[in-house]
């Protein structure tokens, strides 16, 4: 059986996005929130799109992280550290997929990194050295994570454990997407800051999921 990944913070517009790729993909999903009324009704959402025969359900924060295989964190940057700390004894030994971007309004067009380089960073340092955080799925616009369509953008991952990378990339495959391995964790500050810069790009010209494509790789 498929691992069971557990996204805290999916009642967001990433976190149901990844959430309906990957139910899609065959994979026991738990939508995490800290209030088990709006996890249950995203929950909820997203069934009614994939359609019965899907496992989705949701919980508070700390149960999803203790059940899940794989944890996944999309949460507003603001709620970043708080949150992290209040699941570290749930997430020892586990992959942490970290999406945060640390966008600070109203400058969200703006590249504003934390002092310690990224939000990734951050996640590791408060998460302690048994806990496999792996940076990715920044750039991914969820109007095209929620369609039956394919994405052409592709997804930069960072990471210490390229056992963790690994598997990220086939989650990154499974969602119907091309993941890379983008070097150590230091690297996540590029990704991360990459999300400003596109949603720049997204209103300067008017669109909603501008992305980006590494070239030069057959596959």
């Amino acid at each position: 059986m498929k691992e069971t990944i557990s996204i805290i913070g999916g009642t967001g517009n990433e976190g149901k996005g990844l959430a309906y790729r990957w139910s899609r993909a065959g994979y026991k999903i738990i939508i995490g929130s800290r209030k088990i009324e709006k996890a249950q009704v995203a929950a909820a959402e997203i069934l009614a799109l994939v359609g019965s025969g899907y496992q989705i359900v949701g919980k508070i924060n700390t149960e999803a992280a203790s059940e899940g295989d794989i944890i996944v964190v999309t949460v507003p940057f603001h709620a970043h550290r708080d949150i992290l700390v209040s699941l570290r004894d749930y997430v020892k030994g586990k992959i942490v997929i970290d999406v945060t971007v640390p966008l600070i309004p109203p400058l969200v067009t703006k590249v504003q990194l934390p002092s310690i380089g990224s939000a990734a960073q951050e996640a590791q340092q408060l998460l302690g050295p048994d806990v496999y955080v792996v940076s990715a799925f920044q750039n991914i616009s969820y109007d095209l994570l929620m369609k039956d369509v394919p994405v052409e953008c592709d997804v930069l991952i960072c990471g210490h454990s390229q056992e963790a990378k690994q598997k990220v990339i086939q989650l990154a495959s499974d969602a119907g997407l091309i993941g890379y391995d983008a070097g150590p964790l230091e690297n996540s500050c590029v990704t991360e800051g990459l999300t400003s810069i596109l949603i720049g790009i997204n209103k300067q010209y008017g669109i909603r999921n501008a992305g980006i494509k590494i070239t030069g790789i057959h596959r």
